[in-house]
């Protein structure tokens, strides 16, 4: 897509950039100011000189980000950066998501980070605001899973799968671990699952942030260290969440004869769960699915849409064939594994999902 002297929001190599605001959204390389749509590692980065995002955000970025010059807005505040108007709406992705609103000269532009929301209209991320589209003139939109073959089943239905799950391992006297991103799946996982089956406990990176989600108010059931359940004898009838990488490590060892499964969106894919080696694969994604994306870009009522990160050549090309203003930005998200390790299955990007 070749810009034009009046876009609000152009690619350079540090990431995506606001001329006439003079800052950057989500930046991969070290800049002066950077919005920050949410604190997954290939959007929230160390070495920026002033950091904006969304107050909520503020536990978990400082969590994994240390000592930070960061402003907090909360969703919808407006301020002003260089006489650009700037504002964060709810993504429904993680704790504190946002899509950035840059409005100046009468344009407005939004970026959406990364977002959840799916063909069936009532589910949303109960562990974070749910997505609210916002009225542009040109939206840029993630592709994660931008191909019709993902369309996610009801959250409620995926929920009771697990359950099922969980609770035949606990009959049988085996611990159940389930695997999923330490930030924003594993605390879904945790306020989705019915607590009455058992234990849980979860592993050492998911704990702190469990504490950032809870000090912002969302509720999650009480978790144990793994020795603490063992100190307990309670291990065989438990739930052990924790991130992809422990798979095949000591950690995971302790558990003995247990059963293991992957929570992810790339779960649909046939032949993922196999590569990944665990016995169940549960499709569960916090990103948007092919309903959700198309829903989503609708609602904004853009003209002109720019497609990131993802399958981006298929989803320009049905936007096109819709009559609208197309193209795609080659961005460099994808390297939340820096701070939880493997991604957690084979796909277009590293995204996590």
């Amino acid at each position: 897509m070749n810009p034009s002297a009046q876009d609000l929001i152009v690619l350079r190599p540090e990431g995506l950039f606001c001329p006439p605001g003079n800052f950057f959204i989500d930046p991969w390389r070290p800049v002066h100011r950077a919005v920050i749509t949410h604190a997954h590692a290939d959007h929230a980065r160390r070495g920026h000189g002033a950091y904006l995002a969304t107050a909520i955000s503020e536990g978990v970025l400082r969590a994994r980000l240390g000592n930070i010059t960061l402003q907090g807005l909360a969703y919808g505040e407006v301020v002003h950066i260089d006489g650009v108007q700037v504002s964060l709406h709810p993504a429904g992705h993680v704790l504190g998501s946002a899509q950035v609103r840059v409005e100046h000269q009468g344009q407005v532009w939004v970026a959406s980070g990364d977002y959840f929301t799916s063909g069936h209209t009532t589910d949303s991320n109960s562990t974070c605001a749910p997505f609210e589209p916002v009225p542009c003139h040109c939206f840029i939109t993630e592709s994660t899973f931008g191909l019709p073959i993902y369309r996610w089943r009801p959250q409620a239905e995926v929920m009771a799968q697990v359950n099922a799950w969980w609770q035949g391992n606990a009959d049988t006297g085996r611990p159940s671990l389930l695997l999923g991103y330490s930030f924003g799946k594993a605390q879904r996982l945790l306020a989705g699952v019915d607590p009455s089956i058992g234990p849980m406990a979860v592993h050492g990176a998911v704990a702190p942030l469990n504490d950032a989600y809870r000090a912002a108010g969302v509720p999650l059931p009480p978790t144990q260290t793994l020795e603490e359940l063992k100190t307990a004898s309670a291990l065989q009838r438990a739930l052990v969440v924790a991130p992809p990488s422990v798979l095949g490590s000591a950690w995971a060892r302790q558990l003995g004869d247990c059963s293991d499964a992957f929570a992810s969106g790339w779960m649909q894919l046939r032949g993922a769960r196999r590569r990944q080696g665990v016995d169940r694969g549960f499709v569960l994604s916090d990103h948007a699915d092919w309903p959700g994306l198309q829903r989503a870009i609708a609602a904004t009522g853009a003209s002109r849409v720019i497609v990131t990160h993802g399958y981006e050549a298929v989803m320009v090309r049905w936007l096109q064939q819709q009559g609208l203003q197309a193209g795609s930005f080659q961005t460099e998200y994808g390297d939340e594994q820096a701070l939880d390790a493997p991604v957690e299955a084979a796909g277009p990007t590293a995204s996590v999902a």
